[in-house]
């Protein structure tokens, strides 16, 4: 099993109650740069005013056409139009992903192609440093990466960020198999020229054929500048890839702490290492980072930001920056929220996440509770089902906590259905596992005409990114994602036709259920999410 270890912080003072929040945000983000509304010139609608100007006060936004945003369906759409991205590329491509397949042959023969084919092409991949060297000295994603800066030593950057909190002699005497416990770079970011899909799939072969993800497609140079940003950040506070000597060492590569990095090496230094982390990474969290005036677009390439479509990019480098959270608990605290759909392949939420999702649909005197849903993977589209070993026991703990959601829910009269995902079963023909994360929030239309309200053809919100809302997610993981609003009806049915697909492979699950004796967890679940509890970790 691999132990999720958060860190001992005081949840209280590192995410204080909402409005305090949005205020010290502000003040820590923002003090000395003009409102963050000012430069925006999307016609938000008006019943918005309230919601977007406390979203103004944490994130950066980036207004951009409707028609910009593509949403994919699956992972073979996903993986054919990442290729044929990658292969038209003619400047810049950059890859933020956990990991790339060590047999992924195909996927690196296309960026070689591309190389070849476009001499000003210039290539940036991320990874992260535990994940992508683990099979060592087998084949891994590092010696297949090398590959491509033998032959475009100019032209190939492979950068592997490598967690502060795995050093000394933890990292020498933790196995390779569960030392991803201890922090990963989970960012997923892929920019080809002035395009980037935002996603949670990494790239391997299950994320190209049957593992259930969400893929969004931005077509806008200043949305892929300023994710190319936070990308350019972490990779220069992350370890070279270099070629290696191969008659001297049985890896093809060398990890090397370059000495124009901004930190000292994680594993050498890791308070000052995670200080200047966070000073290089907090003001691209800034709400004046996405201003015009900040973000490079070519002379070319300039974009009328008339409509009604914003972007508000969310960063998490712990244990200092997080934005998502209190963007998602401004969303989901809306006086307007009319229901939401929240969806997580490993569905262990953040307790604030799970005390927001309740608070949502729960009755109030001030406002009428929001209709809340939640996806998750069944047991038999959890990719630990059938494991051999302490792994076998995940699909089961998360079914146990999916149980104790619903009890809470119940106590708190919360209006929330769980449904479960499932597309034939893991490891055998046809079947799908489950890694969708996300949200898709509606909001009741400012009209009393009862016609008007029954015409919302799609959600007016979406969170999409990397993050799985969890303890971890928040505690130990460098996360992207963004919140995108808007108020197109195109992409409010895009929105819909999306969520609608997972839906379709999804059936409603009570208490009963998960306390019916196929499902129980047994005592062998329970006692070791209780060691995993007091060793200070989480699923």
């Amino acid at each position: 099993m691999i132990v999720r270890r958060i860190h001992l912080y005081n949840c209280r003072r590192l995410f204080p109650p909402l409005r305090n929040t949005v205020t010290h945000s502000q003040r820590r983000l923002n003090s000395t740069s003009p409102s963050s509304t000012s430069y925006h010139s999307a016609s938000i609608p008006s019943s918005w005013a309230g919601f977007t100007s406390q979203l103004d006060q944490i994130d950066p936004r980036i207004d951009i056409n409707a028609d910009q945003i593509e949403v994919l369906e699956g992972p073979k759409e996903f993986y054919e139009t990442l290729k044929q991205k990658i292969r038209n590329a003619k400047t810049r491509i950059y890859l933020s992903t956990l990991y790339i397949g060590k047999a992924e042959h195909e996927l690196v023969s296309t960026i070689h192609e591309a190389l070849t084919k476009s001499p000003k092409l210039k290539i940036s991949i991320l990874t992260d440093a535990l994940r992508g060297t683990r099979e060592d000295p087998e084949p891994s994603c590092a010696s297949l990466l090398a590959s491509l800066v033998v032959d475009f030593p100019e032209r190939v950057e492979i950068r592997m960020y490598h967690t502060p909190n795995l050093t000394g002699l933890r990292k020498r005497f933790i196995p390779k198999r569960i030392n991803e416990g201890w922090g990963l770079q989970h960012i997923k970011l892929y920019g080809i020229d002035d395009e980037v899909i935002l996603s949670g799939a990494n790239l391997s072969s299950d994320y190209f054929t049957n593992r259930q993800d969400r893929y969004h497609v931005f077509s806008s140079e200043r949305v892929t500048n300023y994710f190319a940003r936070i990308h350019d950040a972490v990779c220069s506070i992350s370890f070279l890839l270099e070629p290696g000597n191969s008659s001297s060492s049985s890896v093809p590569y060398v990890l090397t702490w370059p000495s124009s990095n901004p930190a000292p090496s994680p594993l050498s230094d890791p308070k000052s290492y995670v200080a200047a982390a966070t000073s290089l990474l907090l003001p691209l969290s800034s709400p004046s980072a996405s201003r015009p005036d900040s973000l490079p677009a070519s002379s070319t390439t300039q974009e009328k930001d008339t409509s009604t479509t914003a972007i508000y990019p969310l960063l998490c480098h712990p244990p200092n920056l997080n934005t998502e959270l209190p963007t998602l608990r401004t969303l989901l605290s809306t006086p307007s929220l009319h229901s939401y759909t929240f969806t997580a392949g490993y569905f262990n939420p953040h307790p604030l996440i799970t005390s927001s999702l309740l608070a949502a649909s729960s009755a109030s005197d001030k406002n009428t509770k929001a209709q809340g849903t939640i996806l998750t993977a069944s047991p038999f589209a959890n990719g630990f089902y059938n494991s051999p070993g302490i792994s076998g026991l995940l699909p089961p703990a998360y079914s146990h906590l999916s149980l104790r959601f619903l009890q809470a829910a119940r106590k708190a009269n919360a209006r929330v259905s769980l449904k479960e995902w499932r597309r034939g079963t893991v490891g055998q023909p046809e079947g799908w596992t489950y890694h969708a994360k996300g949200i898709w929030t509606y909001f009741s239309p400012p009209t009393e005409d009862e016609n008007q309200k029954q015409k919302v053809v799609g959600p007016s919100a979406t969170v999409i990114g990397s993050s799985n809302y969890t303890s971890r997610s928040y505690g130990l993981d460098l996360e992207v994602g963004a919140l995108v609003i808007t108020d197109d009806e195109t992409l409010m049915g895009k929105w819909r036709k999306e969520e609608e697909g997972l839906k379709e492979w999804t059936r409603e699950v009570e208490e009963k259920d998960l306390e019916g004796k196929e499902r129980r967890a047994g005592w062998r679940v329970r006692i070791a999410m209780w060691i995993v509890k007091v060793v200070g970790g989480s699923l």
